[in-house]
């Protein structure tokens, strides 16, 4: 853990340069949209105001505070938002609430709206020197999952260990991607493992051999999107999978990814019945493999395997992607496709003024000493292929 030592050190004269405002709900937010949408460029599309606004309608518990903060710096008009949440229910904290990244189970990612390249330590001290004056307490901060080589990363480390918080760093899960290199699917096909290969090949022979069965590829809004969403939920409910938390997330988020001409919505059909279906995203050439079901009644046809390879030869034929990401954790299924991993962390501080602060610092601090000593007497297990890798 890292700690500042002493007292925090007084806000530099470069803090000044920035206006903080905190809006409370993005209708307040409006005035500052336009602005945002222009500055968020070619950023990931978890970091962009659209993901935010429907991950704070559809994906979240209406009790927690959401924290809108906007950071402009007064000379040249620059500004970017923190989606935060006052949260009531993180782990991070004990004997009250903690302030947290507006991210969950549904985030891959998370990070800042708007132009990155203007994020600084005086910009980020600046928002949280404003948000302890106006939230009370605001003695713990846990903001994940985080990319550690973006610039956001060690510049709010750095911000708020200058504001005298204790901070710490976390594995949050590990993020498997294809790095495509300017190949054809035909040349990036042979990395694929032979096994995976065959299960393919017999897949479409016995999809041929049993019957009728369509493959269909959803981008925009009208009522062929409405089915497939239809369908995609109903392979859901026919799948593996626990059911969604928030029903009306993934329609929302398909919705929303076919007004900005990011949606690919895959579903392959059999005697006109869906038995597989997958939700990827697209922006700026880069792939992300978000959800995929398959009814199990049909795991015969290898329904997931045929689909995932007729989106991926789309991706890198069709849109030349440069990057195809499968997102959140490390499934084993998922290392037959990917070329490359990498980790995603989480930041945790806490304010060492503070009875909170201190508290719920012993708390963390004795948890990693334990999982370190449970992890160094554990025995390691061989890991198992999931269900989804076989559809």
């Amino acid at each position: 853990m890292s700690a500042a030592i002493g007292a925090a050190s007084p806000p530099s004269d470069l803090v000044s340069d920035f206006e903080v405002s905190t809006f409370d709900n993005l209708s307040d937010l409006e005035v500052r949209t336009k602005a945002l949408c222009h500055a968020e460029g070619k950023s990931d599309l978890f970091t962009t105001l659209a993901w935010f606004e429907n991950l704070a309608a559809r994906g979240l518990e209406p009790h927690f505070e959401r924290l809108w903060v906007v950071v402009t710096h007064v000379r040249n008009g620059t500004s970017f938002c923190l989606p935060l949440l006052k949260n009531t229910r993180s782990t991070a904290a004990i004997f009250g609430p903690a302030v947290t990244s507006l991210s969950n189970y549904y985030s891959s990612l998370y990070g800042p709206i708007g132009d990155t390249s203007h994020l600084s330590v005086p910009a980020l001290r600046a928002a949280i020197v404003h948000l302890r004056r106006r939230h009370q307490p605001f003695a713990v901060i846990d903001l994940q999952p985080l990319d550690i080589d973006s610039c956001f990363y060690p510049l709010m480390q750095g911000a708020l260990e200058a504001e005298g918080y204790w901070t710490d760093r976390y594995f949050c899960f590990g993020n498997w991607h294809l790095k495509v290199d300017k190949r054809s699917y035909a040349t990036y096909e042979p990395s694929i493992p032979s096994r995976l290969r065959n299960t393919i090949k017999r897949g479409r022979k016995k999809l041929d051999a049993a019957g009728v069965w369509t493959l269909e590829i959803h981008k925009a809004i009208g009522p062929n999107l409405d089915q497939a969403i239809a369908d995609f939920v109903a392979i859901y409910a026919q799948s593996w999978k626990v059911p969604e938390p928030f029903p009306e997330f993934v329609p929302g988020l398909c919705r929303m990814a076919a007004e900005h001409g990011w949606l690919r919505l895959g579903v392959l059909r059999f005697e006109d019945r869906p038995i597989a279906a997958q939700l990827w995203l697209v922006k700026d050439r880069h792939a992300l493999i978000y959800k995929l079901a398959y009814d199990e009644e049909y795991k015969r046809f290898s329904a997931g395997s045929v689909l995932s390879a007729e989106m991926m030869r789309r991706a890198i034929d069709d849109e030349g992607v440069v990057d195809v990401d499968y997102l959140t954790g490390d499934d084993g299924y998922k290392v037959d496709w990917m070329s490359h991993r990498r980790e995603r962390q989480g930041i945790v501080a806490f304010d060492p003024r503070s009875w909170q602060g201190l508290a719920s610092a012993a708390k963390h601090h004795a948890g990693r000493v334990w999982a370190r000593r449970k992890s160094a007497q554990s025995v390691p297990t061989p890991t198992e292929a999931t269900p989804e890798g076989e559809g």
